[in-house]
């Protein structure tokens, strides 16, 4: 990745400001927008942004790195004592509730790969980290449910969550339970039912605000 030249602190005002405004634009618009358009958004120089960062592609992937931490905490689950279940159809019903937003425009770590097709750029890699904590998560959690191939079932929740992303932003329009219903069909074919045999995640209506 793309590392901050010796004269640039991480923390600075001017690199917040710039990876704040880098992070909208390129999730709303694009890995396409150009440099002037970042520069004039963020209120930062080119000649700053070029002592900051060596490239494009490298505020591109601060830019990603710098937003995963707040999208991960979205989607996942506070630590309690939730059931295995209950904690992965919590990740599902977050899915549901950024669907249904008419500002969605999907996975941002799916939109940024999916946009590059460069599995080694710098913003790929870090797309593919976020990803891979996603996975990681649900794999704990399979584990701990008792299903009979947790590796497995974490792939297929992944791939649940990707598809059922893709699709709302294709369709242009909400999930409508379609992606929870799908994840509580994965949990109960692997054997995570719940203590309670019930399947009250596939029914429960997401949450729908902003």
């Amino acid at each position: 990745m793309t590392q901050a030249t010796p004269t640039a602190t991480a923390g600075s005002p001017t690199r917040d400001r710039l990876l704040d405004a880098a992070a909208e634009l390129f999730y709303r618009e694009g890995v396409g927008v150009g440099v002037e358009a970042l520069c004039r958004v963020a209120g930062v120089s080119k000649r700053s942004m070029y002592q900051l960062f060596d490239s494009k592609d490298g505020v591109l992937a601060a830019s990603l790195e710098r937003s995963a931490p707040a999208y991960l905490a979205f989607l996942l689950p506070p630590d309690d004592d939730r059931a295995p279940r209950d904690r992965v159809l919590y990740v599902f019903e977050r899915l549901e509730e950024m669907a249904a937003r008419p500002d969605y425009r999907g996975c941002p770590f799916v939109a940024v790969s999916a946009e590059l097709k460069a599995p080694d750029h710098p913003a790929s890699l870090v797309a593919r980290r976020g990803k891979d904590e996603l996975t990681a998560f649900f794999r704990r959690e399979a584990e701990r449910g008792g299903a009979g191939d947790p590796e497995l079932l974490a792939r297929q929740l992944t791939v649940a969550f990707d598809g059922s992303g893709v699709r709302a932003v294709m369709q242009g329009q909400g999930l409508d339970g379609l992606a929870l219903a799908t994840a509580a069909a994965l949990l109960t074919g692997a054997g995570m039912d719940g203590a309670d045999g019930s399947d009250s995640g596939a029914r429960r209506e997401p949450e729908t605000s902003g």
